[in-house]
């Protein structure tokens, strides 16, 4: 990748994180409670909605940066013709490889704020400080296998979709879109595409998100702080049945779909506004 496109895909990625995890911080929120073990109106309801959103603040821009820079790198490298069949390999490949890298800034980011959504009363900062007291770097890193077990997937469902659906390749979207084929869709249209394919995962990928929220509130040293996703599905299928795997999805897959809207239509519109003026520059 080049210079223009390393700077395009940096600042676009950041400024699109940064916009959906501020806008739809509210909705992040009610879902955590929803999926904590206090239950919802324990974990604070509807009180002290933005509680924990400086660190969705502080670790959003890069978070975001990580993960768009690596998927197009990595889609560079996986150089393949525009009607492979292996296109879809290529995105899965490519996103599985930024989400990786990503959950390396994500998930400190990701303890702090949901410990905060379920203790309005504490400070961000607080909560910081009392983790690496108590637990160390390692608290703060504590759920990163099962935000990554959670997030793999996840792209593998919403990328290759998102690519797939914002080129007109085949006869019902060249009618929905109503231009001609292989048009790339523009970033309005690639926002549309992001909310639908962003729902779509998110609603499979749920019981993989309880999990994740259960291990990063759980009291250190206990069995579900150690990080086995499969055994925390298992509890809370126990204790709860499939609704508890399935707690949250409805604000879930709302703040995704617009999350993916906002998020992938400011991703595509600013690093297309960047490339443009690259272009143009002397």
């Amino acid at each position: 990748m080049d210079a223009p496109g390393f700077t395009a895909s940096l600042v676009a990625g950041g400024v699109a994180g940064v916009s959906v995890d501020l806008i739809l911080f509210p909705l992040d929120t009610i879902k955590t409670r929803l999926q904590s073990p206090q239950g919802f109106n324990k974990a604070g309801g509807f009180r002290g909605i933005y509680a924990g959103v400086p660190s969705a603040a502080v670790g959003s821009f890069p978070n975001a940066a990580a993960f768009f820079l690596t998927y197009e790198y990595v889609k560079s490298l996986l150089h393949t013709d525009s009607t492979s069949h292996f296109k879809p390999v290529k995105h899965m490949l490519a996103a599985s490889t930024g989400e990786v890298v990503a959950c390396l800034i994500r998930v400190p980011s990701e303890v702090v704020k949901q410990r905060a959504q379920v203790s309005a009363s504490s400070k961000t900062l607080q909560i910081f400080l009392t983790i690496l007291s108590e637990e160390g770097i390692q608290g703060l890193y504590r759920g990163y296998k099962s935000t990554v077990l959670r997030e793999i997937p996840f792209s593998l469902v919403q990328f290759p979709l998102w690519e797939s659906l914002k080129m007109v390749r085949c006869s019902f979207t060249e009618a929905l879109w109503a231009w001609r084929r292989g048009h790339v869709v523009d970033s309005w249209q690639s926002a549309v595409c992001g909310a639908f394919a962003g729902g779509f995962a998110a609603a499979v990928t749920t019981p993989l998100d309880v999990a994740k929220t259960r291990i990063m509130l759980a009291k250190a040293g206990s069995s579900t702080a150690g990080g086995n996703v499969l055994s925390a599905m298992h509890g809370v299928w126990r204790s709860q049945g499939l609704a508890g795997l399935f707690a949250g999805v409805l604000p879930r897959m709302a703040a995704i779909s617009m999350g993916g809207f906002i998020f992938l239509g400011a991703y595509d519109q600013t690093r297309s506004l960047l490339l443009e003026v690259g272009r143009k520059s002397p």
